[in-house]
């Protein structure tokens, strides 16, 4: 998971990566496994912490909660959640808005290319 980022600081490539463990506790149990033996969720938060190695200011998830059991989809958007008090924000594009909105800070719902509503989520 580490690819890249180990060349340039290997110290902060093993904090980062520790971080990611501390989220998804799961990877760490199964680091040594391909990631094609993996579940969708695992998949999901193998491509989370990779993301995460950048100590990126913004993430973009596209639908990351297809395919995934509910309560897969709770933990995700739980993880989301804290990583966004930790300082990242995201952008989620997602067909289950009713999840989506649940985590969200502010949201919108887009029908046929066209905004529909836009909200300050604190109110929902």
């Amino acid at each position: 998971m580490t690819g890249s980022f180990i060349k340039d600081n290997p110290k902060q490539a093993k904090e980062d990566l520790e971080r990611v463990y501390e989220h998804f506790p799961r990877i760490k149990i199964r680091r040594k496994s391909q990631a094609g033996f993996t579940s969708g969720g695992e998949q999901q938060m193998i491509a989370m912490g990779r993301a995460l190695m950048g100590r990126p200011k913004l993430i973009l998830l596209d639908e990351p909660s297809m395919g995934l059991a509910p309560q897969l989809v709770e933990e995700i958007f739980e993880i989301v959640k804290a990583l966004n008090k930790e300082g990242v924000s995201f952008l989620v594009a997602e067909q289950n808005a009713m999840v989506a909105l649940k985590y969200a800070d502010e949201g919108y719902i887009i029908e046929n290319g066209r905004v529909i509503l836009k909200e300050a989520l604190k109110s929902f």
